[in-house]
């Protein structure tokens, strides 16, 4: 038991050691690409100072560190089973009676610690300096103030036109399909704080580059008011550009996103965007473990099988073809053409059954 103690410590030591000296260099590539995107995209804006967007990257690599992970611990456990083989600790523990599956317990709940960690501890943090780095990118790289939001007080929009005048947007909710709001009420405002007139309406519906409003009542800032049957409010808004305009998934907290998945489907809105990072929050910890079962597929025999050079095409391939199948399934989730929980999970099941089936294979088969 002892030996057995001693042997997991040192195996989780290696794997932390290895994965975390490739997601830091992974990371640290990703930031500098990052920073150079940024430049790049606010070359011709002179608000966006360079400490402005290197405030930004920074911003952004918490939520990217996220994406890393997996290939981080696929490449770094790769690396550290590769060197254990390489120098026969990996050939003396199978001659002592430990088997495959023994000396990957540790590296496995390494990655399951890992995973556990990242979504209920760093995704609330990566989450809130998401939400600031979107908030700064609209409004430095984009040159919009257009802002949306949905609470249990209903749906909150303002629009700001070339002039600077603002009209702020309030609807009880929504229906399905179109938007089309209930209990609407609008307000105008000349500049920032210059009231200007209020409607009052039944309904608003999003049509072509206008709102059309119905059964409503407008009130001016001089006291006149007028009963109104259709009324018709130019925009620049289009139904698709509101619901994408909705607090993004990855800037909301693992905690929050049940609570406001809820409030979507109350109002009316589609939660196919939502539900699905959700899940795939939920899969994050059993994709890790997946990660490390890949891993050991191609590390744990490249000693007699081609090296360091197959290694490391095999996990090139296995890292692309991840994230390959991720993106299909994922927007075959979104389309609603496969259910939501499927979408989300099939990239860890199916990297876990690969994993054990060539682990199977190779060992024991």
């Amino acid at each position: 038991m002892v030996i057995a103690k001693t042997l997991s410590g040192y195996l989780a030591r290696q794997v932390l050691t290895w994965c975390g000296a490739v997601f830091a260099i992974m990371l640290t590539i990703t930031f500098l690409l990052d920073y150079l995107e940024l430049i790049r995209r606010g070359a011709q804006r002179p608000e966006a100072t360079m400490g402005l967007l290197l405030e930004m990257a920074a911003l952004k690599l918490p939520y990217m560190a996220q994406e890393v992970l997996p290939f981080g611990i696929l490449f770094g456990t790769m690396l550290a089973f590769w060197r254990l083989t390489r120098s026969n600790e990996l050939v003396v523990a199978r001659a002592a009676g430990v088997s495959v599956w023994q000396f990957l317990l540790p590296a496995e709940l390494f990655a399951l610690t890992v995973g556990v960690f990242a979504v209920t501890i760093f995704n609330p943090v990566a989450s809130v300096t998401q939400a600031t780095f979107e908030n700064l990118e609209t409004r430095v790289l984009r040159g919009s103030d257009d802002q949306l939001s949905l609470s249990r007080s209903g749906l909150w929009l303002r629009e700001t036109d070339d002039a600077g005048n603002q009209r702020l947007i309030h609807a009880q909710r929504s229906a399905s399909g179109d938007l089309a709001l209930q209990g609407v009420t609008i307000l105008f405002f000349r500049g920032v704080d210059q009231f200007t007139q209020r409607i009052d309406a039944a309904s608003a519906r999003l049509t072509d580059g206008a709102w059309l409003i119905e059964n409503g009542n407008r009130w001016f800032g001089n006291g006149e008011t007028e009963l109104f049957d259709r009324v018709t409010l130019p925009t620049g808004l289009t139904p698709r550009k509101i619901q994408e305009s909705f607090a993004a998934p990855e800037t909301m907290s693992f905690w929050d996103l049940p609570s406001f998945i809820h409030l979507l489907e109350v109002s009316g809105f589609p939660t196919q965007r939502h539900r699905l990072y959700f899940n795939a929050l939920l899969a994050r910890p059993f994709l890790l473990c997946a990660m490390v079962l890949i891993a050991a597929t191609f590390s744990l025999r490249m000693q007699r099988r081609g090296g360091a050079t197959l290694m490391i095409v095999g996990g090139v391939v296995t890292a692309f073809s991840l994230f390959f199948l991720s993106d299909i399934v994922f927007a075959l989730g979104l389309s609603a053409t496969i259910p939501v929980p499927l979408a989300a999970w099939t990239p860890a099941g199916v990297s876990i059954l690969m994993g054990v089936a060539l682990l199977l294979h190779l060992e024991d088969g």
